[in-house]
């Protein structure tokens, strides 16, 4: 609906890409319901994924021994963060949804995507223990985890080779934004989109703007480990 936030954080380094072209029919379809859309291009950005010392400006809470999670925790609290987590924070806290896109690798998001997730959750920005899970910090907001496969959806099933997709979901869906207090809305998997015809890419771009024109009817996933592993 009109007015509502959209943050996509987007890691492929070719527009002409698959992922790239998810990406631009998200950006379209949900700018045409009147949502304003903001996208992270990480490749793009030249995103740092790496946690260092970097991310703190200025003296250290605890110069004699560096601990990234506390240095991040007390710098968020001074506002010593550097720019670029600013700058993304910003955009996590404006956005009632955010669209993850990306291609699998090796049953995880590509590392430029992880390194976004190590920097930018930052504690007292995100989760802060107690409060995780359902009283995390980003609660209100919504996430989806949209990929494209190499294995087939066959590879993928309970039986397949590879196991059940949704084990795979577990480590980032239930582990980082559901910690975070996100809840979740269904993956959008396109399987193995590089070994079928033109023909059936297209029609994946057409399902995924099918399913963004009702998107803002659907429930969240059920937050407990039955749904990964039952």
């Amino acid at each position: 609906p009109p007015g509502r936030k959209v943050l996509i954080v987007y890691a492929h380094q070719e527009p002409k890409s698959l992922n790239g072209s998810l990406k631009r029919v998200a950006v379209e379809e949900l700018s045409k319901q009147g949502c304003s859309v903001t996208v992270s291009d990480l490749y793009a950005m030249q995103f740092e994924p790496r946690a260092t010392r970097n991310d703190i400006v200025g003296c250290l809470h605890n110069p004699e021994e560096f601990n990234y999670g506390v240095e991040t925790w007390e710098a968020y609290k001074r506002g010593d963060l550097s720019n670029d987590l600013i700058e993304e924070q910003k955009k996590v806290q404006e956005a009632d949804l955010m669209i993850f896109q990306f291609p699998l690798y090796w049953f995880s998001v590509p590392a430029i995507m992880k390194g976004w997730m190590d920097r930018v959750l930052v504690q007292g920005f995100a989760h802060d223990f107690p409060n995780c899970y359902d009283s995390g910090l980003l609660k209100n907001k919504l996430a989806l985890f949209s990929f494209t496969t190499g294995g087939s959806r066959e590879m993928y099933a309970k039986g397949g080779i590879s196991g059940d997709i949704r084990y795979l979901l577990w480590p980032i869906q239930h582990g980082i934004m559901h910690f975070c207090g996100v809840k979740v809305l269904a993956p959008h998997i396109c399987f193995a989109p590089e070994y079928v015809s033109e023909e059936k890419r297209k029609e994946m771009l057409i399902a995924w703007a099918q399913r963004l024109k009702t998107l803002w009817k659907e429930e969240p996933i059920n937050c407990s480990p039955e749904w990964y592993f039952k």
